[in-house]
């Protein structure tokens, strides 16, 4: 106990590295992969505005990144695209970024999967009484898909906790890297314990307000 006293500064900075880490990436990851889901959303045959040529590329593009583990991802891929974009490949913003775009991967199947339950008749409907594709996108499609994205992203964003944890492979802190270095590798079980119940506690709370907004827009 009195070791974790001793890094309380450290503990909440991760603490807070962690919330920043998942933050950026949730954006990052949700704007990315809504564009991927609305994609593969439309384009597919079928779809209100299908398109083959598209719709392959993009379904290619995310089968070949999608199932690549997060732990390669970080050292093959995001780390020079870190570089590239943001001018460094270590650190709490790469490693931010090296979530957002692996996670934007798996929203986009996620928003994919949540607009095609849309049934089909709401956009029959909708298209009958003149509606773009556009207009049925975005005023129809989305809307009643709106409920389930939410618990889908809740899903994403309980995921995303998850990979910080990782992310201190190239130096992106967070509580998974405080739990490690100074609890794992210290043989301190407190002070590694007391990381993990924090983690715990955000994974818990994102959850029932993920529930609870999903609930209330559902029920409209």
């Amino acid at each position: 106990m009195d070791r974790l006293i001793e890094l309380q500064p450290e503990f909440w900075k991760a603490a807070l590295e962690t919330l920043y880490m998942t933050s950026f990436a949730l954006v990052m990851g949700g704007i990315l992969g809504l564009a991927w889901g609305v994609m593969l959303y439309v384009s597919r045959p079928g779809g209100i505005m299908p398109n083959r040529v598209v719709s392959v590329i993009v379904n290619t593009i995310i089968n070949f990144f999608r199932p690549i583990p997060f732990v390669i991802f970080i050292a093959a891929i995001s780390q020079p695209l870190a570089r590239l974009i943001i001018g460094t490949g270590i650190g709490v913003n790469a490693g931010a970024f090296a979530i957002g775009l692996a996670a934007s991967f798996a929203i986009g199947r996620i928003v994919e999967q949540h607009l095609v339950s849309v049934p089909p008749g709401v956009i029959e409907a909708a298209r009958s009484m003149g509606a773009g594709p556009w207009r049925i996108l975005f005023t129809v499609a989305i809307p009643e898909a709106l409920g389930p994205l939410i618990l889908g992203y809740t899903f994403v964003i309980v995921a995303l906790i998850d990979m910080t944890a990782m992310a201190g492979l190239i130096g992106g802190g967070g509580l998974g890297a405080f739990a490690q270095v100074y609890g794992f590798r210290q043989f301190e079980p407190i002070v590694m314990w007391a990381a993990i119940v924090l983690i715990v506690v955000f994974v818990h709370v994102v959850q029932l307000l993920g529930n609870r907004l999903a609930r209330k827009v559902m029920r409209r």
